[in-house]
């Protein structure tokens, strides 16, 4: 797949979801449309997992609660949704917006205009945050004295 292409890419519309907030994704959508629910939101635990140094070897960091959802519209596309967090509502309309773009509806450019939105301001997010902690960051050295 093109790098331009990625915005449609199912993984990446999926990510930028679950890592919105549930008014940012309430706001993608007006009125639901008619959809029957094939897994009510349900809450559980995942393992989060680490990497020491950013790269290195896999450890458990301990648990995180995670909600999940899955609906099909009447034409049968099924939606799926995993947030974190126990916010049920959240992953309804996610799991709604994952099948509404999967389909080929007028409501697809609009949400997916939306979802690079969502995507933009995400990354504006984490590059601040990843800027204000390059600026608290201490670079630690050792002074060698002599062969003593």
């Amino acid at each position: 797949m093109k790098t331009a292409d990625a915005h449609l890419s199912r993984p990446f519309w999926m990510g930028v979801l679950a890592r919105a907030s549930s008014s940012e994704v309430a706001a993608l959508l007006g009125p639901l449309p008619p959809y029957e629910m094939i897994k009510r939101p349900e809450t559980g635990t995942v393992m989060v997992e680490g990497r020491a140094g950013g790269g290195g070897r896999r450890f458990n960091v301990g648990e995180a609660t995670m909600t999940r959802c899955v609906v099909r519209l009447p034409d049968g596309t099924m939606g799926f949704s995993y947030a974190l967090g126990r916010d049920r509502k959240k992953a309804e309309q996610a799991a709604v917006i994952d099948a509404l773009l999967q389909g080929n509806g007028e409501e697809k450019g609009a949400l997916l205009r939306h979802i690079d939105r969502l995507a933009n301001d995400q990354k504006e997010r984490r590059e601040l945050a990843s800027r204000k902690a390059a600026a608290t960051k201490v670079n630690f050295f050792t002074l060698v004295r002599g062969d003593g």
